[in-house]
């Protein structure tokens, strides 16, 4: 039977920096907990993982074709917004779409603020960018990938 890996927690891998005498071997022991690569790196892995099409990706985020090509692509790097748009694209969890805002080096979405809690209700739920939009739109926030 194949064992599940458990990634460390945030403080976890801060409890275990404080506690290192030596930073290279804090790095070795901890590698698979590391966020490495680019977005785009990690958008077209994500894009495997799900077995999504950038087409489906496309349609799901509500985002131009090209525009989103660029983006899996490098050349383009999309806006905190945009990028939660691809989330939904994606079919992402509200963990998944952390990890991808932390990557991007973007804030992660932030459950004090109305309008972060709006998105991750939606990404808990399974909603689309659809559905995600019309509740930020009748709590007079703004809607995601315009």
């Amino acid at each position: 039977m194949d064992k599940v890996q458990k990634h460390k927690t945030t403080e976890e891998l801060n409890h275990e920096i404080s506690a290192a005498t030596d930073v290279d071997d804090y790095l070795e022991r901890n590698r698979n907990d590391l966020l490495t690569g680019t977005l785009s790196e990690h958008l077209r892995g994500l894009l495997d993982r799900k077995g999504l099409s950038r087409a489906d990706v496309a349609r799901g985020s509500q985002l131009d074709r090209t525009y989103l090509y660029q983006i899996f692509s490098g050349k383009k790097n999309p806006s905190r917004d945009k990028l939660i748009a691809i989330a939904f694209g994606l079919t992402l969890t509200a963990e998944e779409t952390q990890q991808m805002l932390k990557i991007s080096g973007y804030k992660e979405l932030y459950a004090r603020n109305e309008r972060d809690a709006l998105i991750l209700f939606a990404l808990h739920h399974g909603d689309t960018l659809l559905k995600a939009n019309e509740s930020l739109y009748e709590h007079h926030c703004a809607v995601l990938g315009n």
